[in-house]
């Protein structure tokens, strides 16, 4: 079925919605969860939590992009339960090791001060983001979105580990600096 037709039958509240939007994209969001959690049981539940959240949220939101709009809400739902469940420690998933990658380009600071700068930096990043080739976008996007491993996406472009981790390592030096010409703090 077309995402067009989904989305539809989200805004005509047909519950078949749902079950349309499970089968089409129930292993795909359940990577994108599992890459943040790494816990079957975990994942489950956030990809459920997903549909709910978008059927609460179609209508008012008509995505253009139906996968990009449900992977924004798994990730966002996996984010809060990886925080909720490792205050203490972080356990070994993509996206813990992600975030250490990205530790020398963007600080993870939590205050009032810095949420107020979120939009800038998030801005500020995909400006960046728009100047690399698309190949290195891709990458950078499928290592700090997806939180894809690096075998996974050496795999998927047909390439060695090491040629993803120089690439992902020269784009966090470009963002580093670009970051810092745009004076905004690391």
């Amino acid at each position: 079925m077309e995402d067009t037709q989904i989305i539809e039958m989200y805004w005509e509240r047909n519950e078949n919605a749902i079950a349309e939007t499970q089968t089409k994209y129930g292993a795909y969001l359940r990577r994108v969860a599992y890459n943040i959690l790494a816990n079957d049981e975990d994942c489950g539940e956030c990809v459920n939590d997903t549909y709910y959240r978008t059927w609460e949220s179609i209508p008012p939101n008509r995505p253009a992009k139906l996968s990009a709009y449900l992977a924004a809400v798994t990730r966002n739902l996996a984010v809060s339960m990886f925080r909720r469940k490792n205050t203490a420690s972080r356990a070994g998933s993509q996206y813990a090791l992600s975030l250490d990658e990205l530790a020398e380009c963007v600080s993870g600071n939590d205050t009032v001060e810095s949420a107020a700068e979120n939009s800038l930096i998030a801005k500020s990043i995909s400006d960046y983001l728009r100047t690399l080739p698309q190949e290195s976008r891709i990458i950078f996007v499928c290592r700090y979105f997806y939180n894809d491993s690096i075998s996974d996406i050496a795999a998927y472009f047909g390439a060695g580990e090491s040629k993803i981790k120089s690439s992902l390592f020269r784009t966090r030096k470009g963002l580093r600096e670009y970051l810092t010409k745009e004076g905004i703090e690391i």
